[in-house]
């Protein structure tokens, strides 16, 4: 019976064989393209181009960057507290949204989303990350997309908390210098029920003369819930005849979210399904998921950064191109359907010359001598 068991020498030649071509596929890897990758260089191309106007826009206004808090010297981390500052921010996830790159990623959701050129975004911003605010608005103009644009003033720390400088005057900047062909047709102060509350008097005078400097309508209600529906009848109102397909939520502004708690609640990213939990207050976000939208929601930025291959606040900036969300290293298919073959036919090699072996073996003895 042991004489037709496979031999240990033919199992040890098996093992090394398997060994050697499980090394062989696992090494070879190649790089593939994401899909849309020509559309994600041109956002991340465009959102570079405004990071940099911005950045030499503020070094001509005199105003002092940084260079602890803001190491690449963006010129977009702005004063930890000042007269617009909202509330508490987290630095390592302003600085994550520097990156040029995250245009690409947004430029992933809004395909994956199914929008095509010429359709109407809704989108909400605050001041407290204009990186991320640019990155939305490269990526709408690289699928030339239609947004329609509202935006809170006020921002967290670390944003454009600079009164000479927020995120209306960078936006309204960029709209003068033909780098973005959009910017927003309404805004409000933002922070507390989206009127102002927590700041100072004069932090809302600021910001009420910033909105009024622009010609932008001003959104200023009683209550956030009737913020929350005059934004909704802004959004309607503007694009007229031509639906809106998506709405996409920068930041925690209260108007968009509706409530703190909902930031966390609703997943960060692309939802095309939004679920419709018990929030408090549905804010903006959650009624356009209720009308059957895709929501896009960018808050968590670590966390989205991480789903993108993109590094944690990386010092320096990466170049154009860098990141999972431009190219993937996989296994190399071809390569490893062969080493699968050659293991297949080397085991039914080895045990085929094994049992002959034995075969010939048995026959030499039962031979008289």
């Amino acid at each position: 019976m042991s004489e037709r068991k496979i031999s240990k020498t033919t199992l040890i030649g098996l093992a090394v064989l398997a060994i050697l071509l499980f090394m062989l596929a696992y090494h070879s890897r190649e790089l593939v393209r994401q899909p849309w990758h020509t559309e994600k260089l041109r956002a991340a191309r465009l959102a570079s181009a405004a990071q940099n106007a911005i950045k030499m826009r503020a070094i001509e206004k005199g105003l002092v960057i940084d260079a602890v808090n803001d190491p690449n010297l963006t010129g977009l981390i702005g004063q930890e507290y000042t007269d617009i500052t909202t509330d508490r921010g987290v630095l390592e996830a302003k600085l994550t949204s520097t990156n040029p790159n995250f245009a690409a990623g947004v430029v992933d959701m809004l395909k994956r989303a199914g929008l095509a050129k010429g359709d109407c975004v809704a989108v909400g911003v605050t001041g407290s990350m204009p990186a991320m605010n640019i990155a939305v608005l490269a990526a709408l103009e690289a699928l030339d997309l239609k947004p329609l644009i509202i935006s809170s003033v006020g921002g967290s720390t670390w944003g454009a908390t600079n009164p000479e400088f927020n995120w209306l005057d960078m936006e309204s900047f960029l709209f003068e210098k033909k780098i973005f062909h959009a910017c927003s047709v309404a805004a409000s102060i933002g922070g507390g029920r989206d009127n102002g509350r927590g700041l100072s008097a004069l932090g809302r005078q600021l910001i009420e003369q910033s909105i009024r400097k622009v010609g932008m309508t001003l959104i200023h209600e009683n209550s956030l819930e009737d913020s929350i529906r005059k934004r909704m009848e802004i959004y309607d109102q503007y694009a007229q005849s031509k639906p809106i397909k998506a709405y996409i939520n920068v930041g925690g502004g209260l108007a968009s979210l509706g409530a703190a708690i909902n930031g966390t609640l609703i997943p960060p990213g692309l939802s095309k399904n939004l679920a419709m939990k018990n929030f408090p207050v549905k804010g903006v976000i959650v009624q356009m998921a209720g009308r059957g939208l895709p929501v896009i929601h960018l808050l968590n930025v670590e966390r989205i950064a991480r789903a993108y291959g993109l590094p944690i606040a990386p010092q320096p900036l990466p170049e154009i191109g860098e990141g999972r969300v431009f190219i993937e290293e996989r296994h190399h298919v071809m390569i490893t359907l062969l080493c699968i073959l050659l293991l297949v036919g080397g085991i039914t090699v080895f045990v085929r010359l094994d049992l002959f072996h034995h075969l010939f073996l048995r026959r030499v003895k039962q031979v008289p001598l």
